[in-house]
C-alpha cells in the first residue's frame, strides 16, 4: 500500500509513463514506471531501514540533487515539445526500454520530497522495528517495490488501452501539454532551491 500510495500522484513520471504508453506501448510505459519503482524501493530502504549516512548525504546534496532533477526535466520537457507525434509499434528497442527505465529513474531517484514521503509514512506507521527485524524490513522494502509496480502496471495498461484510438493530432497535443507540464515541474523544482 504504502509503495502503491507514494507512486500514484501524477507527476513528472506519471505524464511520461502515459506518453510512453501512448506513443510507444504499453511495455515502454511499464518499463519506465519500473525505473520509477526501482528508485522508490532505494529510498523506501534509506527510510525504513533508517541508513542514516545515506539519508545524511541525501540531505546535504539536496540542493545538487534539485538542480540536476531539475534540469533534467527541463531537458525532457524540452525534447517532448519538440517529439513528432508517432505512434510507433509496440516492439521497443532494448537500447530504447533501458533510456525509459534509465529516465524515470533519474527523475524519482534526484527528487529529495520522495525520501521525506516514505520517512513520513514510515513513522506515522511504526511499521516495524527495523533493527531488530531484519526479515520484516526486507518484506515491508519488496512491498514497496511490489505496490510501486502494481501502480506504474495499472497506469501502463490504463493509458495503453485507449491507445488505438489516438491519432496523430491528439498525439502531438499530447507531446505539448506534456512538455510543458514536465517543464514546469523542472522550473518549480529548480525554483523550490532558493526556499532551501
Amino acid at each position: 500500500m504504502v509503495g502503491f500510495a507514494i507512486a500514484a500522484p501524477v507527476g513528472p513520471v506519471g505524464i511520461l509513463c502515459i506518453r510512453k504508453a501512448l506513443a510507444d506501448g504499453r511495455i515502454a510505459a511499464f518499463v519506465a514506471g519500473l525505473g520509477a519503482a526501482f528508485a522508490d524501493t532505494f529510498y523506501g530502504a534509506v527510510a525504513g531501514l533508517g541508513l542514516s549516512l545515506v539519508s545524511d548525504f541525501l540531505f546535504a546534496h539536496r540542493i545538487m540533487l534539485s538542480v540536476v532533477g531539475g534540469v533534467f526535466l527541463v531537458i525532457l520537457g524540452m525534447k517532448t515539445l519538440r517529439k513528432p507525434p508517432l505512434i510507433l509499434p509496440t516492439g521497443s528497442s532494448r537500447v530504447g526500454l533501458f533510456k525509459d527505465f534509465l529516465s524515470s529513474f533519474t527523475i524519482t531517484l534526484t527528487n529529495p520530497g520522495t525520501i521525506i514521503a516514505f520517512m513520513a509514512v514510515f513513522a506515522s506507521f511504526s511499521v516495524v522495528s527495523f533493527e531488530r527485524d531484519a526479515l520484516d524490513a526486507s518484506l515491508i522494502i519488496l512491498g514497496v517495490f511490489v505496490g510501486s509496480s502494481l501502480w506504474w502496471a495499472t497506469l501502463a495498461c490504463a493509458a495503453g488501452a485507449v491507445r488505438s484510438h489516438f491519432t496523430p493530432v491528439w498525439l502531438l497535443w499530447l507531446n505539448r501539454i506534456s512538455g510543458v507540464a514536465l517543464l514546469v515541474f523542472g522550473l518549480a523544482v529548480l525554483a523550490g532551491i532558493f526556499f532551501f
